[in-house]
């Protein structure tokens, strides 16, 4: 057995197994800018591995200079489109990555102008799976905000759209699904024999909100995480645990009576916890939407006295445009907003001076890695070593800075 070891760039995790499979990796056009950095991180990585057996023909392939693979899913006139794939796949441990929430693609259909919608993105991912047509080793779905995951439960006669995708996926061959932030994880339970990890990016979160503020002080008497509504608890209990922390919740009073824009209206914010009066506070959530829920529970906060707020989501879908954050930021409600660059990020929110990007391209790399090895992600999935070791240097670097 082989043993190839990581350089101090992925943390120095041993790979004690060979390759399940030659790695390939197709991110539909929706993730391209994600799946090349993704790339960069693993040509890298497997060049500076140093092996015994490098002409090994378990090893055939390790090291290229891209692992990303060729395809397409060119349209008709009428709007109708194919999968296609320009490099053969037979046995490929194969990694697909499709952003069902970029909205700024498009395509022409009888002479107008289309802007590709999730129901599109999801189209063209099953379109490539067919033009795989079983002869990959493996198929992993890497797909970061899950299709149609709010529509995860049936509370009157209404679909289950979440469920249909997963089962639909499966029947076409998909061994795993690796997704962020699931809505509710308990979804996964439509596929209960298959692959389902659900990626929470605290990890980035945190380190990329000290990297911005260098005076933060991480402590219960000056620090609190919220959640912004009874959904999101187990999110924030699990941050507020790690770094060891307070935490609040908010529940969302709202009008069943009547459905605005497909939910019921929020009525009010009642707040459980306690107080967060001179406390920095993080505001966790697993989307921003139109952004009202969060500005609503930035000014209840700021209400009782909260110094600064930091409103943190792995998706910033931003529907209703920025200007409502930046009056929020003119004003003083909102300090930082937090996001990711797991779905699409319009060049007007990465030019604000308020935002905080968190790039994941190279845990997911990490990810990909570890499963072509054919190994456990346990230790991605919870990094509980990983944070409390970054906040360790975060809070010696600045007793240091202090003391001269």
């Amino acid at each position: 057995m082989t043993t190839i070891e990581h350089t101090s760039t992925t943390k120095n995790k041993v790979v004690e197994t060979l390759p399940i499979a030659p790695l390939g990796i197709i991110p539909l056009a929706s993730c391209r800018s994600l799946g090349e950095k993704v790339d960069d991180y693993l040509v890298q990585w497997r060049r500076e591995r140093e092996h015994e057996h490098k002409t090994s023909l378990a090893l055939a392939g390790y090291q290229k200079d891209s692992f990303l693979l060729e395809a397409h899913t060119p349209r008709f006139g009428s709007g109708e489109a194919k999968g296609i794939i320009k490099s053969s796949v037979r046995g490929d441990d194969l990694y697909i990555m499709v952003d069902v929430l970029n909205h700024s693609l498009t395509y022409s259909l009888c002479g107008q102008v289309n802007h590709m919608s999730p129901d599109d993105h999801y189209q063209d991912l099953k379109r490539i799976i067919a033009a795989v047509g079983g002869k990959a080793r493996r198929i992993t779905v890497i797909m970061p905000f899950l299709y149609e995951s709010r529509q995860h439960k049936r509370t009157n006669r209404e679909s289950l759209d979440c469920a249909l995708a997963l089962h639909e996926l499966v029947s076409m061959g998909v061994d795993s699904i690796i997704t962020f932030d699931a809505h509710d994880p308990r979804v996964q339970n439509a596929i209960p024999l298959k692959g389902f990890e659900t990626v929470q990016p605290v990890y980035q979160f945190i380190k990329n909100i000290c990297r911005r503020v260098d005076d933060l002080q991480l402590d219960s008497d000056h620090m609190m995480i919220i959640s912004p509504d009874e959904g999101g608890t187990a999110r924030a209990i699990y941050m507020a645990n790690v770094l060891g922390l307070d935490m609040g919740t908010f529940y969302k009073r709202r009008d069943y009576s009547q459905i605005i824009d497909g939910r019921n209206p929020i009525v009010a914010h009642e707040y459980l916890g306690s107080s967060v009066e001179g406390k920095d506070v993080i505001i966790l959530d697993d989307m921003i939407s139109s952004g009202d829920s969060m500005i609503d529970v930035a000014t209840q906060l700021k209400r009782r006295n909260a110094k600064r707020v930091f409103v943190t989501a792995t998706f910033g879908l931003f529907t209703n445009g920025l200007q409502k954050f930046d009056d929020a930021v003119q004003s003083g409600l909102i300090d930082y907003v937090v996001t990711t660059n797991l779905i699409y990020q319009p060049e007007e929110l990465l030019k604000r001076p308020y935002y905080i990007n968190c790039d994941m391209s190279k845990y997911i790399a990490l990810i990909i890695d570890t499963l072509n090895h054919d190994k456990s992600i346990s230790h991605l999935l919870s990094p509980n070593k990983r944070i409390q070791n970054f906040v360790k240097k975060y809070k010696a670097r600045q007793s240091a800075h202090e003391s001269v």
